[in-house]
């Protein structure tokens, strides 16, 4: 039975780690970005992970979303986001498919926050 995060990226753990942050800091600060749907995948639940967190509004919550995303994405993720989906219980993203890549053929999509 396969459990866990499946999708390794080609890259170790902790350039992985990286990569999954900048994606959800760029989300977070711009509302939306445009990437690969295996990405876009992971970090659905990246994000709802950290609006979850955001939601509780504690110090020691806005101390762990500093530490994973950074002071401004944070501060905007507390103020505005989680306060927008104060009242809804996940499914905070949503992706919309934009066609392949012409470089690579590789699959894009759209990943925003739901309105």
């Amino acid at each position: 039975m396969k459990r866990g995060n499946l999708r390794k990226f080609g890259r170790e753990r902790n350039q992985r780690a990286a990569l999954l942050r900048s994606l959800a800091t760029a989300l977070i600060e711009h509302g939306y970005i445009v990437t690969t749907t295996a990405r876009a995948k992971t970090l659905t639940s990246t994000v709802a992970k950290l609006i979850t967190l955001g939601k509780k509004g504690t110090v020691a919550a806005r101390r762990e979303l500093m530490t994973r995303v950074g002071k401004k994405a944070s501060e905007k993720l507390v103020k505005d986001i989680s306060v927008r989906f104060a009242s809804r219980p996940g499914g905070y993203t949503r992706l919309l498919p934009l066609g392949q890549r012409p470089s690579d053929g590789s699959p894009t999509v759209r990943i925003e926050f739901v309105a």
